[in-house]
């Protein structure tokens, strides 16, 4: 029998992904809370469920691509016993780990499969089908989401059981905000010493100072774009889960704790739906003393 997928959150990250599962030839149901946000999937060819609970009565895979911890058992509550046995449950949302391994665990005794498995690249690895994904969970379950993630992502691994997958994008984070905290420090001092930043951008990105961050929000910083990519308010929504992974664990966190301080001076002033490049913007307009 043909694989039945249904996809829940087609924002940013999650439109883009189903596109790809969905242009694979895959039988692909779908749902968004913002209805108009289905339409293009629906002209494709995807079926629009009217709800979580009818998505899943139709499908053995669902996929979740949302935001927080509560959001995604609120979803899953919403499936209730449509959710079969023997289904898998792929969340590619970033939330805690000990939220993570709480669903796998009461799905399990329910005899349904969880794969915790957020992704990083970008919404340009999701344009593109290059991101890379996380995956924890058994073996087995991990090694049957694995075709399923195949249309939109370049890798794919398992990292550990369940909540293995978003402790290594809490690992995932801690790194992006250093690269990011990097990028707009650089900028914001070169733009202040008469510095051409394009040709600043070419040069420390061809050197040991290149970066992701360099390469995709330098471009950015360049053209003065700041709409999400990612946004200041979910990155400061990724840290919250870094702090609390950290304090688990009794990591030490300066870098990130420094990143999400500045970020939340932004969000103070509205600017929290903005790109998370945007803190080039912030660094310019301080001084040596700030």
């Amino acid at each position: 029998m043909a694989q039945r997928v249904g996809w829940i959150g087609l924002g940013t990250m999650g439109g883009p992904m189903a596109g790809h599962v969905l242009r694979s030839g895959v039988a692909l149901t779908v749902w968004n809370r913002t209805v108009s946000k289905t339409e293009a999937l629906r002209e494709l060819g995807a079926d629009v469920a009217e709800d979580p609970r009818a998505l899943a009565e139709r499908c053995d895979t669902v996929i979740l691509c949302i935001n927080r911890t509560e959001d995604v058992a609120a979803q899953i509550e919403a499936m209730g016993d449509a959710l079969r046995p023997g289904a898998l449950v792929i969340d590619h949302s970033t939330i805690s780990p000990v939220g993570a391994q709480a669903i796998a665990e009461s799905l399990a005794v329910r005899g349904i499969e969880f794969v915790d498995a957020p992704v990083t690249g970008g919404s340009m690895g999701a344009q593109n089908g290059t991101l890379t994904v996380f995956l924890g969970g058994t073996e087995a379950a991990c090694e049957r989401a694995r075709p399923i993630i195949r249309p939109y992502s370049a890798r794919a691994e398992r990292v550990g059981p369940s909540g293995a997958g978003q402790r290594m994008k809490v690992a995932n984070q801690i790194a992006v905000g250093g690269a990011l905290l990097a990028l707009c420090e650089s900028f914001a001092f070169a733009q202040k010493a008469g510095l051409d930043l394009a040709q600043t951008r070419a040069l420390v990105g061809s050197g040991a100072g290149g970066s992701w961050a360099i390469e995709h929000y330098g471009k950015k910083i360049l053209g003065e774009d700041w709409s999400p990519g990612f946004s200041i308010k979910n990155q400061r929504k990724d840290f919250g889960y870094c702090a609390e992974a950290a304090a688990a664990v009794d990591a030490s966190l300066p870098g990130t704790r420094l990143v999400d301080a500045l970020l939340a001076a932004q969000e103070a002033e509205g600017l929290g739906e903005s790109t998370t490049a945007r803190l080039f913007e912030y660094l310019l307009s301080r001084g040596f003393a700030d």
